[in-house]
């Protein structure tokens, strides 16, 4: 399923999913908040939460810790996050030029630190790396997963397509429910997916809601670097490690894997 924000996001909290909405089987709230400069954003909840900031500077206090966050390019910079448990309360303001942040909530009793992950503690990883011709070579950073959050009820990371390549491949599929968010440079660019047997053009600000077994590989269009969110939710008994391959296109995550010619 796609949702479209071609005006682009106004200023406050835009929800995109919410636990009790018409996408309750993702399991997660998502939205965009944006705020002017010097705006201000108070919130508590107590669903577990996690803020990435997107754009802009920001400076974020919670109980326990605060700290001025700042990022001017998604393509060039990894990302600040910090992820709350429930009953956690946080203040966002913005600093000069404005921020913005991508702000994903789930359902979890676990009672956790709250913590702040910074760029250098991001594992940034180029994948697909000398196959194919280097056709779907692409960045995928992890901000939390099992590895070092194994307390959560989310997956949350980033992918950097390049211009002209594919990334989310070779196609695969998994039982979680997983939400992708994108942006592309320059501004005005596009992209392409499949969701199972349908195929969707992708802009600026697009979300895409991937459900259980939905095969979901993709591609930017030359000229165009594409960047997705990307944030999985665990299941009770069913954690996600690694997606299952599509049998038939497995073979592309051999070493020795060529194309023609």
């Amino acid at each position: 399923m796609q949702i479209r924000q071609p005006g682009g996001f106004p200023a406050g909290y835009t929800p995109l999913t919410a636990i009790g909405g018409p996408q309750a089987d993702m399991l997660m709230d998502f939205g965009i908040l944006k705020l002017a400069p010097g705006g201000r954003h108070d919130s508590g909840s107590e669903l577990e939460r996690a803020f990435l900031l997107l754009n802009g500077e920001a400076q974020l206090e919670w109980e326990g810790g605060s700290r001025l966050l700042r990022r001017r390019s998604l393509f060039d910079e990894s990302p600040w996050c910090l992820h709350l448990p429930g009953g956690a309360r946080l203040s966002v303001t913005a600093g000069p030029g404005g921020a913005e942040l991508a702000c994903q909530a789930t359902a979890n009793p676990a009672r956790f630190p709250a913590r702040l992950y910074p760029p250098e503690e991001c594992a940034s990883e180029e994948r697909g790396k000398g196959t194919l011709r280097e056709t779907s070579t692409r960045i995928v950073r992890t901000i939390f997963d099992d590895r070092n959050a194994p307390y959560s009820n989310l997956v949350l990371g980033e992918v950097i397509t390049y211009p002209g390549k594919w990334s989310s491949y070779p196609p695969h599929h998994h039982p979680q429910p997983e939400i992708y968010h994108y942006r592309f440079l320059p501004a005005g660019g596009f992209g392409l997916t499949a969701i199972g047997e349908r195929a969707y053009v992708l802009a600026g600000g697009d979300t895409i809601l991937i459900r259980e077994g939905e095969v979901h590989p993709q591609t930017a269009a030359p000229g165009y670097a594409m960047y997705y969110l990307w944030v999985i939710r665990h299941l009770e008994g069913r954690r996600y490690v690694t997606p299952t391959f599509v049998p038939e296109h497995a073979w592309t995550m051999k070493p020795e894997a060529k194309i023609w010619p």
